[in-house]
């Protein structure tokens, strides 16, 4: 075929013609996981050309086409900030703990930085100045006016909000939080020495490898279901009842116990038995730490780690529907997959990626002042609550006052926020304050709903506008699908100057939709 191309030839052919960097792994990527074919063997891998102008054909401003299309000539294709991979817009410490809802660093950057373009016509924050964002979340806005030269405040009426947030932004004794990490993990190994669940997760991954490679084979099964010829729920299910008396043997001749005594937790539901004594086990480490700063950081290594270890499916981590306690055909991945029975792997390697990220910040923050205080943003005195963290900081924030917010507030009935991290509550025993949050998932998006929604965010405003200097600039970046903010705005005593509606980008395989959000500008009436 004359079309065909190495993976080397393919990275290069794709680099022109989407006009960004496609390495190897990117193409690789698409062969493991049946985008394109693969043809030939290992060492002679070649792919169509053909296939790839397929595969790429939403690119090269066919999808930004496509989705003006859908919805509207107004959207600002500009900050779709589709030029960046993954790695980038989960740079340094903003991947230092999930969070659902969060925006990428890049939105934040293109507001708060000194540039102006077509779209961005005047520079509203200089080095120096202070950022407020009063619906912090996982500590966004912070990090990215630490990286920028600016101050920043944050606040968010969840403890553990607040904690990713100043763990994100602190300083640490990159020496210590290293030797305690070794100290722990020594001490967890050893814990682990006599476990027999260690060997009985050996087995299974050895004959899970033998079934896989036999009835999924890398990538001419994906590919095979991308394309249609294998109907992927009934054959899944057919391979994962085949594969059930292979695990069921296993889990009897190590006696594993499956399930806990009790299920009245978030920790006794969700997690088997095995993981729930390491979990434990690491978080008495833990205790023992003196440095505070490195207590917690290392705490939200912990939190990450047992996100990933509940026992659910690889696809379901989001939003958990029933506890998996047996072997399961897993559409992510394409094979037969089991839940966990050891959070060691995870707990090394996020100590590992943690410490990484921690240097990697370092060599770009600046000398600024970042806190994040825990309260409602609708009655909090910011003053007086930073006074308690850093009086330093409160002494200049009242000499020069705040020059704006750049925040995304919750969407109205989309988000549980306290829920999300009920595993880290129930770690921690920090204090939910679920019915102080603002458009809640679980009072949905009635009337009723809307209404206290619309009041919630003004009363944030109106509260934060007392802390602001008199030239503020508020951005808001929303989903205003139910018009609300120009009623928020009028209660708020302010006036939209601007609007910026953007793409946002599709992160799953399963959210094909084309959607937007708009982010609101915002000043004194």
């Amino acid at each position: 075929m004359a079309d065909l191309l190495t993976i080397k030839q393919a990275s290069e052919w794709a680099t022109h013609y989407l006009d960004k960097n496609v390495t190897t792994s990117n193409i690789s990527y698409l062969i493991q996981y049946g985008r394109i074919k693969k043809i030939g063997s290992n060492g002679t891998t070649q792919v169509s050309q053909r296939e790839l102008i397929n595969y790429y054909k939403s690119y090269n401003g066919h999808r930004e086409l496509s989705w003006k299309d859908r919805l509207g000539e107004d959207l600002n294709w500009a900050l779709s900030f589709e030029q960046y991979k993954e790695a980038e817009t989960t740079k340094h410490v903003h991947r230092l703990h999930p969070y659902k809802g969060k925006f990428i660093p890049q939105l934040v950057e293109y507001f708060l930085d000194g540039h102006t373009d077509n779209f961005k016509k005047e520079i509203y924050f200089k080095k120096g100045e202070i950022v407020l964002d009063p619906f912090a979340g996982s500590g966004t806005t912070l990090v990215q006016a630490c990286e920028l030269g600016m101050h920043a405040i944050g606040i968010d009426v969840s403890a553990f909000n607040s904690l990713i947030g100043n763990c994100k932004a602190g300083r640490y004794d990159m020496a210590d939080v290293q030797n305690q990490i070794s100290r722990i993990s020594k001490a967890f190994k050893e814990f682990l020495s006599d476990s027999h669940t260690l060997e009985f997760e050996e087995k299974l991954l050895k004959e899970l490898y033998r079934f896989n490679n036999k009835y999924f084979p890398v990538p001419d099964y994906k590919y095979k279901v991308k394309r249609g010829e294998i109907n992927e729920d009934k054959y899944g299910a057919e391979k994962e009842k085949e594969f059930l008396p292979i695990f069921n043997r296993l889990v009897k001749e190590y006696n594993i116990k499956l399930r806990q005594d009790k299920t009245n937790s978030f920790l006794d539901k969700w997690y088997s038995q095995y993981i729930r004594k390491e979990i434990e086990f690491v978080f008495n480490e833990i205790k023992k730490v003196e440095n505070r700063d490195t207590k917690k950081i290392i705490s939200i290594i912990l939190s990450r780690t047992i996100r990933s270890c509940r026992a659910t499916t690889h696809a379901d981590l989001a939003t958990l529907k029933e506890p998996i306690t047996a072997t399961y055909y897993c559409a992510k991945h394409g094979k037969v997959c089991k839940p966990l029975f050891s959070i060691l792997k995870w707990w090394e390697t996020y100590s590992q990626d943690t410490v990484k990220r921690l240097m990697q910040f370092d060599k770009l923050r600046t000398q600024t002042y970042q806190a994040c205080l825990t309260g409602d943003s609708r009655a909090i005195d910011i003053f007086k609550e930073l006074e308690k963290r850093n009086p330093a900081f409160a002494e200049l924030a009242r000499k020069q006052k705040i020059k704006g917010i750049f925040s995304s507030p919750p969407y109205v009935g989309l988000i549980d926020y306290h829920e999300q991290h009920a595993y880290a509550y129930d770690l921690f025993a920090f204090k939910r304050k679920d019915e102080l949050e603002i458009g809640p998932l679980c009072k949905g998006q009635g009337s009723a709903a809307k209404a206290s929604y619309i009041q919630g965010i003004a009363d944030v405003l109106n509260n934060c506008k007392r802390f602001l200097s008199d030239d503020y600039d508020i951005f808001l970046v929303a989903n205003d699908k139910y018009n609300m903010y120009p009623a928020i705005a009028e209660k708020a005593g302010m006036k939209i100057v601007n609007q910026y509606k953007r793409p946002v980008l599709n992160r799953t395989e399963k959210d094909k939709g084309a959607y937007s959000e708009i982010i609101f500008h915002l000043k004194q009436k």
